[in-house]
Formats: C-alpha cells, structure tokens, sequence
C-alpha cells in the first residue's frame, strides 16, 4: 500500500484540527498527563522520563525517531548531543511541525525523513537506538512496523516506545473505537498483542510496563545467529 493509499497516513497529513489538538496537549507534560489519567486510565510520567533518558545516549551512537510527531521528542535532546538523530514520519505536517520544534529548542543536526513506517529508506543494522512513541497504534500494520524497526537497528540495539492497548476500561475503549472510527488509530492490540509483535519482529528481553491502556515498551534487537 502506498502512503497515498493509506488512509491513515492521509488523516495524519491534513493537518487537521485532530493533529493539532494531539501535538498541543503532548507537548504539555501536565495537560496530557490529566488527559490521559482520565482517557487510557494511567499515569504517563514514564513516557517522559523515557524521552528525558534520550539525554544519556552514548556519543556517536545513531537514533531513529518514529513515528516522530511533532518532535515530542526533541525535549530529550541537547544541543551538543554528539549522535545522529532522525526524525521519520509518513506525515508532512508532522514533519513541519517538528521542524518548528527543533528550531525552537536551537536544535540544528536533526535529520528529517517523509518514510512510512512498513519500508523505511535505511540500511539493514543503521541504527543503535529506536524510539516510537505513541505511534504502534497508528499503523495500519503494527506487526509490519516492528519488523521494520528491527531490520534498521543493529544486533543488540534497543527499540523503546509507548502504545495505546486494549486492556482498559470502558472510557478507553471507547476513545480507541472513536480514534478508529475518525482513522486516527490503526489496528490496537493488546498487551500480549505487543509482546508477540516485539517477540515475532526479531526483538528479544522485552519488557512491558502497563499503567491502563497506556503501555511502555523495550526490548532488544536480537542477535543474528
């Protein structure tokens, strides 16, 4: 399917006032921590201490952001990191709007990438580190992704993210089958849905951390036998 053909990658590319919304509130650690309390069911100050963890990534090393957003990200990064950063994203808005980001925080070396996520321009083992927050669910093919995410990251690299599941309640039910409806979600799984994707991608140890319907995710690119 070509990213013209996706309807989800079209959604997310208007630029529409469900975008907007999306990349306002997350980048106000507050306002989306209450959010999501009252939506997913869970506390999400692990997802900004995991961004906040990109400070201490060995110098040289070469990260992949993706789905990047808007650059939520960016707030983990300093502006004399000494690694390779790449922002990737099917949506040139987002695209926009994490430029704009990057300039506001005087971040310069940030490289931008319009990929979808199921056939990303990079060679096999390109990458030590992986990110993809909040972007599992948005994928039309989520166990596409994660095996995409492992070709690019070398043996014994690390993919860490967030992800909307189905293993809350009611509310977030409901909001998953609204986001659905309005092709702002993708397929979402559950958590074990998570564990297999990671497992049957080429990722190993991983680790989930669930708090309601918002689940933390790391595992390691598995070693080529």
């Amino acid at each position: 399917m070509s990213l013209s053909e996706d309807r989800l990658v079209r959604q997310w590319s208007g630029g529409h006032m469900s975008s907007r919304v999306y990349d306002f509130t997350i980048k106000r650690e507050r306002l989306f921590r209450l959010l999501s309390r009252i939506v997913w069911g869970g506390e999400v100050r692990a997802f900004y201490a995991d961004i906040a963890a990109l400070q201490d990534v060995a110098p040289g090393s070469s990260v992949l952001d993706v789905p990047s957003g808007g650059g939520v990200a960016f707030r983990g990064l300093s502006t004399d990191a000494e690694i390779r950063y790449v922002a990737a994203d099917a949506s040139p808005f987002m695209l926009r709007l994490a430029r704009a980001e990057a300039a506001r925080r005087g971040l310069e070396k940030i490289e931008y990438v319009h990929t979808g996520v199921e056939a990303m321009p990079f060679d096999d083992a390109t990458f030590d580190l992986c990110v993809s927050y909040n972007g599992l669910h948005c994928f039309s093919d989520p166990p596409a992704a994660v095996a995409e995410m492992a070709r690019v990251v070398r043996p014994g690299g690390e993919l860490r993210g967030t992800v909307v599941v189905t293993d809350g309640g009611a509310l977030s039910a409901a909001a998953i089958a609204f986001f659905r409806r309005t092709d702002q979600f993708g397929q979402t799984g559950s958590a074990d849905d998570v564990r297999r994707w990671l497992s049957d991608g080429g990722f190993a140890d991983v680790r989930l951390d669930r708090r309601g319907a918002y689940l933390l995710f790391s595992a390691r690119r598995a070693d080529e036998e």
